[in-house]
């Protein structure tokens, strides 16, 4: 079992759900799911997560873009983020963001587990 702790910010609470038990089910602790940035950025005192799956489309004003920006100016915690957009111009801000990757939605969760663990032992 692993003992590495994630984090989901996702505003879709059937998908975050979803996601959680796919973790779950794999060994990882879910340590906090959240619907938008403020809150995830809120969280992190004292939770610090090994690794942050985020949506790019949020409920509140931070993006999940603009989410990961404020938490790298403290951390840096690995993030995949999850977009249901295909378009040019966001995978390619998402593939600027260092120590992250992403998934397009709908994914296998196979897909999702070995990225994490890629994106985790990276990190390590």
């Amino acid at each position: 079992m692993s003992d590495k702790k994630i984090a989901i910010v996702e505003d879709e609470a059937i998908v975050a759900m979803d996601i959680s038990n796919t973790l779950v089910s794999a060994g990882y602790d879910v340590v906090f799911i959240v619907d938008s940035g403020e809150d995830a950025i809120s969280k992190l005192d004292p939770i610090i997560p090994d690794l942050i799956l985020i949506d790019v489309e949020l409920k509140g004003r931070l993006n999940g873009i603009a989410t990961v920006c404020e938490i790298r100016k403290k951390y840096n915690i690995p993030v995949i983020f999850l977009t249901g957009y295909e378009d040019e111009k966001i995978l390619a801000e998402l593939s600027e963001v260092s120590n992250s990757d992403y998934i397009i939605k709908p994914f296998q969760e196979l897909t999702l587990l070995e990225t994490i663990k890629r994106l985790i032992h990276a990190s390590e």
